[in-house]
C-alpha cells in the first residue's frame, strides 16, 4: 500500500504544471506586456511643430522636458499650455540646463551655467524655480525631472537627493530595459536616439514586450532642430507601431508610468495629486 501511495505521489509530481515563467505583476503595466515612454528634451520648436501634432494624430501622449529659460517656452507658452491640456506632460529640465563643463566633450558649456561651479543650493533653487514656472503653465504639481546632460552630481553629491519630494521620478540617460522591481525612480534608464532608423526603434519596443519591461525613449530633434536628431519617417514608423499594438503596449507620460511603478514598489505610498 505504501508503495502504491508513493507511486501515485510521484505520478502527480511528474504530471504537475511546469513552474510559471517570470512575468510582471498583473497590474505592473496596466495588464499590458510593457510600458513605453516617449520623452523629448530641451523645449525646441520641433516639439510643437512636429512632435505634438504627430502624437495627437495617433492619440498618444508624451513627456516634454522643458528648459525654463528657452525662448521657445517664452514665445510659445500658449501652445505648451494647450499641449498639457491634451494630456502631454511638461517635465522639468532645469531653468538653465546646466552641465558639468569639466567633463570631456563639454566645450559647449558656458561659464554661467557650468554645473561644476554650481553650489548644491543654486542647482536645487533653479530646478524648483522651473517647477514654479511649469505649474504656472499647466496648473500641475506632479511631474518628473530629467538630468541635463545626464549629470547627477555636484562635488560628488547627488543633487537630486534634495529634490525627491518635489518630483515623482527623474529620468537619466543610461540605456536599459527594466522590470518594475528594477527601476530606480531617481535615475530611470532611457535610450538616447540619434540617427537610428525606424526598425531600430521598433525592435527596442519588441524587446520590451518580450521581457515585460519599461522602455523610455529620449529624443531631441525630430525632423531637425537639434544636432541630436531622429528623422521624421523613423519617428512616424515608431508611432504607427505603438498605435497598432496599443492593446499590448502601455504608452503614457513619464509621470503616470512613474506613479504606477511607485505604487507597485511601495504599496500604500501616498500618491501626489496633479
Amino acid at each position: 500500500m505504501k508503495f502504491l501511495l508513493l507511486a501515485l505521489a510521484i505520478g502527480l509530481l511528474a504530471t504537475g504544471a511546469a513552474p510559471a515563467q517570470t512575468s510582471p505583476a498583473p497590474n505592473s503595466w496596466h495588464n499590458k506586456q510593457c510600458a513605453v515612454v516617449l520623452t523629448y528634451d530641451d523645449a525646441i520648436d520641433v516639439d510643437l511643430d512636429n512632435v505634438v501634432p504627430a502624437l495627437d494624430s495617433a492619440k498618444l501622449r508624451g513627456t516634454f522636458y522643458l528648459i525654463g529659460s528657452s525662448p521657445v517656452v517664452t514665445k510659445r507658452l500658449p501652445e505648451w499650455r494647450a499641449a498639457a491640456k491634451r494630456g502631454h506632460e511638461l517635465g522639468n529640465h532645469a531653468l538653465f540646463h546646466p552641465c558639468d563643463g569639466s567633463l570631456p566633450g563639454r566645450a559647449f558649456v558656458t561659464p554661467d551655467h557650468d554645473l561644476h561651479t554650481y553650489t548644491l543650493g543654486r542647482a536645487v533653487d533653479e530646478i524648483r524655480a522651473n517647477n514654479t514656472l511649469l505649474t504656472a503653465i499647466d496648473g500641475r504639481t506632479s511631474r518628473t525631472f530629467a538630468y541635463p546632460c545626464g549629470d547627477l552630481q555636484i562635488g560628488g553629491v547627488k543633487f537630486y537627493d534634495q529634490l525627491k519630494n518635489d518630483f515623482v521620478a527623474a529620468r537619466g540617460v543610461a540605456p536599459g530595459l527594466q522590470t518594475v522591481a528594477q527601476v530606480d525612480l531617481s535615475n530611470v534608464d532611457a535610450y538616447s536616439i540619434n540617427g537610428q532608423n525606424g526598425q531600430y526603434l521598433i525592435d527596442l519596443v519588441k524587446q520590451a514586450q518580450q521581457s515585460h519591461t519599461l522602455l523610455v525613449f529620449l529624443f531631441h530633434g525630430v525632423g531637425g532642430g537639434h544636432s541630436l536628431n531622429v528623422a521624421l519617417p523613423a519617428h512616424r514608423q515608431l508611432l504607427r507601431y505603438l498605435k497598432a499594438h496599443e492593446k499590448d503596449i502601455w504608452v503614457a507620460p513619464m509621470v503616470e508610468v512613474a506613479q504606477q511603478i511607485k505604487a507597485v514598489q511601495m504599496p500604500g505610498a501616498t500618491k501626489k495629486q496633479p
